[in-house]
């Protein structure tokens, strides 16, 4: 493959955007799709052409990525009549970066090894910023000759780990949306705790910097949470989404997830009050309004 790729890109929601834009900046030909043609429209800024369809988007591409909300909506576009896999070429390489149950990356691997095309499934984390900086991680299965030719496509985006055969990127990235998750509440739970004992919560985020309990969680969801900013990066019904998901398949592999369902419930009650498409950091309303506490 050269240098400068033909990519259609499939999906131009709040990350997709960015990641889309990045790849034309770089110097790829991007072509778009998303539901919602206007969603896409801000591309064009960018030399990015906009496709009536998926077929368009995909047909002549060497890289198809499909960045869309879930497993149905990737099986959709990606096995449905008229599909991407109908139009891509032999050894062309299809990545996944949606998140996706592990069991439709396994089965999207080998249809599209059926059709001599190379899958990698390749979901991300970071949310909107990582995306719009080119900072996010990307966790990869599938092909491995493929994943390394990626190298120059994955940098512009962020910093890519092969983890195994095609379904191991969607498993890593439920571990990452298992462990965001279950912080994000434990977050809330601290801060709400501390606040109401008198204490000056933007203070106890300062003072934890640098120890054992500081991380990226709570430094950016807690400051944004007493700042009541809920404005989504990673929305509540998508974490649901995924939470629910790590729990079928931990079930299946025989593990249990007490934390993970704890959390769930949270951001369940979320998605039930009209909240699913907040932040998921919004767990610290469910866990404020569960506590009888006014904001």
């Amino acid at each position: 493959m050269s240098l400068q790729h033909t990519i259609g890109f499939i999906g131009t929601g709040i990350m997709g955007l960015h990641m889309a834009r990045r790849l034309a900046q770089a110097g790829h030909r991007v072509t778009a799709w998303n539901r919602t043609q206007s969603k896409a429209e801000p591309l064009e800024e960018f030399d990015v052409h906009i496709a009536a369809n998926v077929a368009d988007a995909a047909k002549g591409a060497d890289i198809v990525i499909v960045m869309v909300s879930d497993g149905p909506a990737s099986d959709d576009v990606i096995l449905g009549e008229g599909g991407i896999l109908e139009q891509m070429g032999e050894g062309t390489i299809l990545l996944v970066m949606s998140s996706i149950p592990m069991e439709t990356a396994m089965s999207q691997g080998k249809a599209s090894q059926v059709c001599g095309v190379r899958y990698l499934d390749a979901p991300v984390s970071g949310g909107e910023p990582g995306a719009r900086d080119g900072k996010m991680t990307i966790m990869a299965g599938g092909d491995t000759e493929a994943f390394k030719e990626l190298q120059p496509v994955f940098a512009v985006m962020g910093r890519s780990t092969h983890v195994g055969p095609a379904g191991t990127g969607s498993l890593a990235k439920l571990a990452n949306q298992v462990i965001v998750g279950n912080t994000i509440q434990t977050v809330a739970e601290a801060l709400l705790l501390v606040e109401s004992g008198g204490a000056d919560p933007g203070a106890v985020i300062e003072a934890l910097k640098g120890g054992f309990a500081d991380s990226p969680i709570l430094q950016n969801h807690g400051k944004r949470m007493i700042e009541g900013n809920f404005k989504p990066g990673g929305r509540c019904q998508i974490q649901l989404k995924d939470t629910l998901t790590a729990e079928e398949l931990g079930k299946s592999f025989g593990v249990v997830m007490p934390m993970t369902g704890q959390a769930r419930v949270t951001y369940q009650n979320l998605v039930e009050n009209g909240q699913g498409n907040l932040d998921h950091n919004a767990a610290y309303l469910d866990v404020a309004r569960r506590s009888g506490k006014e904001l």
